[in-house]
Formats: C-alpha cells, structure tokens, sequence
C-alpha cells in the first residue's frame, strides 16, 4: 500500500480523498492554487505545496507544477480527483512515465473512452446496447449526412466525438437545420475539445439519465455496484441524484450491470468508472463512460456501504477487490443534493465570503464539503461549495430527511441553490419519482422568478 499520495485536485473532493487516506493510515500532500490558501484541506494535509495563481489554467491544469509537487515530497501515488486532469490520457501517462501510480485506469481506457466514437463502437462490441446512430463520425460529404439522419430518423443530435460535461451538442429537428448544425458543432468541438469530430445519434424525446456505477482491478475482476437515476438536470448539469433508480424492475438493472462488468473485463478497465445511459420505454441505451470518480459516487456508497474511494486507492496499489457481485448488496435509499453558490434560479454565480455555515445533521445525513463559516468561495472555479447526502430504508424517509437536512442548512453572505432543492423536494412529480431529463428545465420555466 502507498505511504505518501498526493491529491491532485481541490475542494470538496479533495476534502473526501483526503479523509479516505487518512483512514488507511496513508500521508497526504495537497496541491493548491494561490486563491484556496485557506481551504480546509490544505489546513488538514501533511503536506502541502503551492503550485499557481487563482486560474486553473495556471494551476490545477498545470501538469508539470502537480509532477513536480509529487517529486519533491516523495509521494507514490497522483488521485487526479474529478475534473480538471482527472480524465486526461496525457496527464495519466507523465504520472506513470514519471515513476507515479495514477489513481485511475490506464492512459489506453481514458482514450478508448474519452473518444465518444470508439467508446460506443466498444461498447456494441461488448453487447451494451447503444443510441442508434452514425457508425462512427460523420463524414465530410454532405449528402451522406443526410441519408444518415433520414435513416435515423429526426430528430436527431449531433455531438462532438470529444465532448462532454454537456458541451458539444446540437438537436436538429429537420433536414433544412441540419448542415448548419454539423458544422457549427465540428467548429466548436475542434475550438473546445481539440478534436472537431461529430457523430450523430437518435435525440429520444423523453429519457431518463440513469449510470451505472464499475470497479475493475488488475487481475480481471470487474463489478457493478448498482445504479443512481441523475435525471434532474439543468443544461445537462446534474442537480439531484439517488439510488436506486425508481421504478425501474431489478431483473433490468441486474442484466445491464452484468454486461457492464463484463465490457470493463473485456477492454482490461482498472479502477472505479460510471457507465451513463439513457432510459426510455424500458431500454437501455449507453451515451459515455465517465473513467473517473464521480461528483454522485456518496449515494451508491450509502446504499452498498462500500469506500468508492478506498477501492480506487487500493486498485491502484494492485490490490485484488475484496469482494465478489455476490458480495454487493444494495440495502434502502440514498439522495444527494448538490450545493451551489450561485442564484437559485437564475443560477448566477455567487462567490463571496461565507459569514455563517451551519451543516444539517441527524440519523443518516451526510455532508461532503470544504466550506465553513468565514471562507471565502473563490470565482475562479465550479460553482458547487459541497453536497447533502441522506440514507433511509426507503425513498419516502429519504425524501423525508432530505427535506429536513435542507431545513438546517444556513449559508449566508452569499446565495446559494437551497431554496431551488427545498421546493423540489416538495413536487409532486419528484416525489412520484422517474421524472425525465428535461423535466427541470420545463419545471423552471413555470416557476420562472
């Protein structure tokens, strides 16, 4: 086992790999930038380096700072976090050419599926089922494109091969809006993303965004520790996430998590990873792979009891899962809320000094988050200050505590998104459960302020 890693990352996740070191007796270096010198986690750290200015161009992205941060403290170990460099093949094969483990899969699996194209075309390989679509990208001939969508059938969605967060995509409703369409995100793709490649794929009108959560080690095993539904979502941002999905039949969940551990065998995945669907009339249909730890991982480590984190580390380290798919048990539900500092509703950022920080408590709540009273959120980076996680035996005493944990939570002297999750957990629609991906924008759009 590592003695020394360095956390590649701030925030609230650098908080959360830090305590999950810490519990494996492991030392701690936290990089940092000039504007998060006071973060709690630079305070708690064994170390920490300074490696730039506030933009994270100049820190947070700088690789050869984070490399040099690691050669100076003799740390073993690069955890990339979410973000940032986490999913970058580059980064992950200097941390390895550099002597370091790099706390995720390998430089190949990063590419493999950061590539939107060959992810999908390895995952029909793998029988995981996929939005019909281009075999592959699109081609230079316009008129190709158009037989394409025709067979497709509109409307359809154009992405950029090399997206994601939700950038790089296009609908189109018809063959007049199509070639603008195509070009205009091949223009942004190859501006944002470094690769102007697009593909196009049936845009399904009402789906569900439900993942499945993998860890695979190095000796060929591979499980899937069920599913979250992180279908409430703005501008393809995620807000609300839980597991299990509602309403979904187990014999469903069970047969794509199946072929899911089964692709991560097949392409030689390590680590933890997040295979992304989209749901609609009973189907799955795959979109990406996140190669990374994600923002949501707390609710399925609520609803399992397993460490996501730990098992990243001890993957790494070449260590064998402790457990088989057997072993994994999904037991009651969990959902997350995430914290924004910015305006709820016309969701404008809100950086600023925190005057007063009061977290909720009680049974089954959970709190991820670097802030506290008199911390100031930088504007430099993401919006979200931290996460309310609540566990029940059931979705209603989830809802129930969830309700509850936002009735305790006070940030002030600057907004947040509070108020938005206080209504939400009171609509009607959301506590029925499996709303659709743009069942928030449409919410919003009643509800405008």
């Amino acid at each position: 086992m590592f003695k020394k890693i360095l956390i590649a990352n701030r925030g609230e996740i650098a908080l959360r790999i830090q305590r999950a070191c810490r519990e494996m007796g492991i030392q701690t270096v936290t990089v940092y930038s000039e504007a998060d010198r006071d973060a709690k986690y630079v305070k708690l750290a064994d170390e920490a380096v300074c490696i730039g200015p506030p933009p994270s161009t100049h820190s947070y992205l700088n690789m050869p700072a984070i490399i040099a941060a690691a050669e100076v403290t003799d740390a073993e170990a690069i955890h990339p976090g979410y973000g940032f460099l986490s999913e970058n093949a580059d980064f992950a094969e200097r941390v390895e050419r550099s002597g370091f483990a790099f706390i995720g899969p390998t430089p190949e699996s990063i590419r493999l599926m950061g590539d939107k194209v060959s992810a999908k075309q390895t995952m029909l390989r793998s029988g995981v089922p996929c939005v019909p679509g281009s075999d592959g990208a699109l081609p230079e001939d316009a008129k190709e494109v158009v037989r394409t969508a025709k067979a497709i059938g509109y409307p359809v969605i154009i992405k950029a091969a090399g997206g994601g967060g939700g950038r790089g995509m296009r609908v189109v409703h018809t063959e007049a809006a199509l070639q603008h369409a195509v070009q205009t995100t091949r223009t942004e793709a190859g501006a944002a993303f470094g690769n102007p490649a697009v593909y196009m794929e049936k845009f399904l009108e009402n789906p569900r965004h439900v993942e499945i959560q993998v860890l695979a080690d190095t000796h060929r095993n591979a499980v899937w520790l069920g599913e979250r539904d992180c279908s409430m979502q703005r501008r393809h941002q995620k807000i609300i996430e839980e597991a299990p999905a509602p309403g979904i039949a187990r014999r469903v969940i069970e047969r794509i998590g199946d072929r899911c551990a089964g692709a991560c065998k097949k392409i030689g995945y390590r680590g933890a990873g997040t295979f992304e669907f989209l749901y609609q009339d009973g189907e799955f249909f795959f979109i990406e792979m996140n190669t990374r730890v994600q923002v949501e991982h707390p609710v399925t480590e609520m609803v399992t009891g397993i460490d996501i984190v730990q098992q990243q580390i001890r993957v790494a380290a070449g260590e064998k899962l402790p457990f088989g798919q057997r072993q994994v048990q999904m037991r009651g539900h969990a959902i997350e809320c995430r914290i924004n500092a910015e305006d709820p509703y016309r969701f404008t950022p809100s950086p600023g000094r925190i005057t007063m920080w009061h977290a909720p408590g009680g049974p089954g709540v959970r709190v991820d988050s670097h802030a506290y009273s008199n911390y100031f959120v930088p504007p430099h980076y993401d919006s979200m200050i931290g996460k309310i996680i609540v566990y029940g035996d059931s979705r209603e005493q989830a809802l129930a505590r969830m309700r509850i944990a936002l009735s305790e939570m006070v940030v002030e002297g600057i907004q947040t998104n509070i108020p938005l999750h206080r209504e939400l957990m009171l609509d009607a629609k959301f506590i029925e459960g499996g709303t659709s991906i743009h069942y928030l924008e449409d919410w919003l759009n009643q509800h405008r302020r």
